[in-house]
Order: C-alpha cells, then sequence, then structure tokens
C-alpha cells in the first residue's frame, strides 16, 4: 500500500535515500551524456497520463476520462499508463522510463504564463529570475559540452542566459497550398541533397503546435531532427524541445490522446536517431501545472495543481513510479478541487539533472533553483 508518510517506489523493493555520495563540486571531465527537456505547454493532466486506478476514488471522480485505462498498460497495483502511450510503456518495463507523480513547481496560481515563467526560470514566483535553470547547468558543465539547441521558433526561457545557446525551427510563413507543396517537392526530387532537406523542412513545419497533427508524424519528424542534433560528433550535448497544446478545457478524452499519442511517436523517434547514444541520455517531460480532478460540464477540465513528471532514457533507473500518493477523495483534494503536490519538480529536476552529469547537487541546487532554500535531494534516479 502506498504511503503519504514516505515516497514509495512502486514497481521495485526499497525506498527513496534522500542525499548523495560525494561527488565533484561542478563537472569537470567532458562526457557523451545527452540531456534533453520536452515541456508540455498548456498544463498536462497528470492523472489522464498516469492514473492512480487503484486509488478508490479514481472512478467515481474522473468519471468518463476514467474508462479507457481499462485498456492501459498496469505499471503496478496502482498506477497505470494511458493506452496511447506504448512505445512509453516498452520503456518502462526495459525499466527506462520513471516518472514521479504528484509533483508541482512553486507556484500555486493557475495562470499558463506566470506558471512556465516560474518552470522555466527556476524561481520560486513569476519573473523573479531572469535568465532559465538549464541556461545556469550549462554554466557548470565541462566547456566542451555546454553546447545546447532549443527546437523551438524562439530560445525559450529555459534556455536564456549568460550562456549563448541556439535554436532550430523552420520558418513561420504562411500556409502553402497543397498542389504548391507538390510541385515543388516534385521539382526537388531529382536533386538528393535538395529533396532531403525538403523532406525535412515539411516533416517539422508545425513542430512546437499541438503534437497530435497528422496523426502524430510531425511530433515522430520533432523528435528524429532532435536526434540528428543530438546525435553530430560535434553537435548540441543539451536540447529543449517545445510542445503545446495540452489545456483540455473541453473534449479532453480524444484530445489528450491525440498529443500522448504524438509525445509516444516523438520519443520513440527520439530514441530512434539517438542509437547507442540513448544509453547516456535523460529526457526530463514536464508541464507547468496540472488539472482539476473532476471532470467539468464539457468533459474536460480545468486549470489544476500537482501533476506527473517523467525521466526517460538508457541513462535513468526507470521501471518505478514514485509517488507519495495523496489521494483523491474530496477531502484529500488541494483546495478542494486539484491533486495535492507531495513533491517538488525543482527537487526532481535538480537531482536527477545533478546525478546525470556528476555534479555536487549541494552545490547544483542553489545554482539551478537559487530561491529554493530548502529542497530536497532525490537520490537514486540515475543507474550506477
Amino acid at each position: 500500500m502506498l504511503n503519504r508518510r514516505n515516497f514509495v517506489l512502486t514497481g521495485t523493493a526499497g525506498a527513496l535515500s534522500l542525499g548523495f555520495a560525494p561527488r565533484l563540486a561542478f563537472a569537470q571531465a567532458a562526457t557523451d551524456k545527452r540531456f534533453v527537456f520536452i515541456i508540455q505547454r498548456g498544463a498536462a493532466d497528470g492523472i489522464g497520463t498516469l492514473a492512480p486506478v487503484g486509488d478508490p476514488a479514481f472512478a467515481a471522480q474522473r468519471g468518463v476520462l476514467a474508462e479507457e485505462f481499462a485498456q492501459g498498460t498496469k505499471l503496478d497495483a496502482m498506477f497505470a499508463l494511458h493506452p496511447n502511450l506504448k512505445n512509453v510503456a516498452q520503456l518502462f518495463a526495459a525499466k527506462e522510463a520513471l516518472f514521479v507523480h504528484a509533483v508541482a513547481s512553486p507556484y500555486r496560481d493557475r495562470s499558463h504564463f506566470d506558471a512556465q515563467n516560474v518552470l522555466e526560470t527556476g524561481g520560486t514566483s513569476a519573473y523573479q529570475l531572469k535568465d532559465g535553470w538549464l541556461n545556469r547547468l550549462l554554466a557548470v558543465l565541462p566547456d566542451e559540452e555546454r553546447k545546447a539547441i532549443a527546437v523551438a521558433a524562439t530560445i525559450p526561457m529555459a534556455m536564456r542566459g549568460k550562456i549563448e545557446v541556439t535554436s532550430y525551427a523552420p520558418s513561420v510563413l504562411p500556409d502553402a497550398s497543397d498542389d504548391l507543396l507538390a510541385r515543388v517537392a516534385t521539382l526537388y526530387a531529382g536533386d538528393p541533397q535538395l529533396h532531403a532537406l525538403w523532406q525535412q523542412a515539411t516533416a517539422t513545419r508545425t513542430l512546437t503546435s499541438d503534437l497530435g497533427a497528422n496523426g502524430g508524424r510531425n511530433a515522430a519528424a520533432t523528435g528524429a531532427l532532435a536526434a540528428k542534433l543530438l546525435a553530430a560528433g560535434n553537435g548540441a550535448r543539451i536540447a529543449m524541445i517545445e510542445t503545446g497544446g495540452w489545456d483540455t478545457h473541453a473534449g479532453q478524452r480524444g484530445r489528450l490522446g491525440n498529443q500522448l499519442n504524438g509525445l509516444d511517436q516523438m520519443i520513440a523517434a527520439l530514441k530512434t536517431g539517438l542509437g547507442p547514444l540513448w544509453g547516456k541520455t535523460m529526457v526530463l517531460v514536464a508541464t507547468e501545472f496540472g488539472r482539476t480532478v473532476k471532470v467539468n460540464g464539457t468533459q474536460g477540465t480545468d486549470h489544476g495543481t500537482a501533476s506527473v513528471a517523467w525521466l526517460l532514457g538508457g541513462a535513468v533507473k526507470g521501471g518505478r513510479v514514485v509517488a507519495d500518493w495523496p489521494g483523491l477523495s474530496d477531502a484529500a483534494l488541494f483546495e478542494g478541487r486539484d491533486l495535492k503536490p507531495t513533491a517538488g519538480l525543482d527537487a526532481v529536476i535538480g537531482s536527477a539533472v545533478a546525478s546525470h552529469f556528476a555534479i555536487d547537487p549541494q552545490r547544483a541546487m542553489p545554482t539551478l533553483f537559487p530561491d529554493q532554500k530548502s529542497a530536497r535531494v532525490i537520490d537514486g534516479l540515475v543507474r550506477a
């Protein structure tokens, strides 16, 4: 049984150990490690992603949104993964996926823009810090590893700061007609170099839009593109991928399912494209806040508080769900409506990246999250 008094590692024996063995104060030796941050803009529903099917209140609280989890992958006695996350389920079975549930940043209001700023800057309130935690991470890595790229139209807040980073995205131009696109494709068909570039450009032209578009093929193309940028010998070591479309106020069941299918395909393409480097890669998936526990009148959910964070990759000590589960009964809800946060997203991020890059967490945490004075360090998130 899950216990609110302590973190529980479901899917494996043992409990979380808080604290690290001594490591380098800052990363001093270059490695082949890669790190990818996928942000879910719009507040992704954690309960609709990784459902607490073992919670006695789950079915009654979620109504129609609970039904599809009859086909979901059971990860343990408590949690089931959304049925559209087939590739992620395989990663979990291979112990390359870990989830931290009932997690939230320090932000407790429900503005997308403010919450995303807190998530990306690592502050405790919106617009308090002027640079991003990913940029500050670059500052403590060896010079050879200070290479980062945003797969986005502009450089996201998380990557802005003193260290120079780059971005890659197709130009945002008015949509061309299908006939024009077909004619250009025919024109380039006889040129191997231009044809390949054209295919890549058309496949990634909507990479920051809804992941469900085009049956998830655009999302898969984005994952393949990010892998190519990371796998190059002199390429980036850190990448950030922006995704949108997670604001599911109405018709959530179909919309969220399409989104998760796209994200699942993106992650699969990322793994395939990285090849052997996947074993040295960590992927973090996180959103600015969660959604309400109860379904609204339009079969959607409204802005909430806690959600779920994902850690994926060959470097992750996976096959587990980390949860100090608060419960879904009315009495257990935060402000009578939301999943109550029992873990800090800052602690998850800081602990994960510090361990991944062999940085002393006691120095890394104040660098990445300077105003979080009491963030606990979570050990055991990466492979030894």
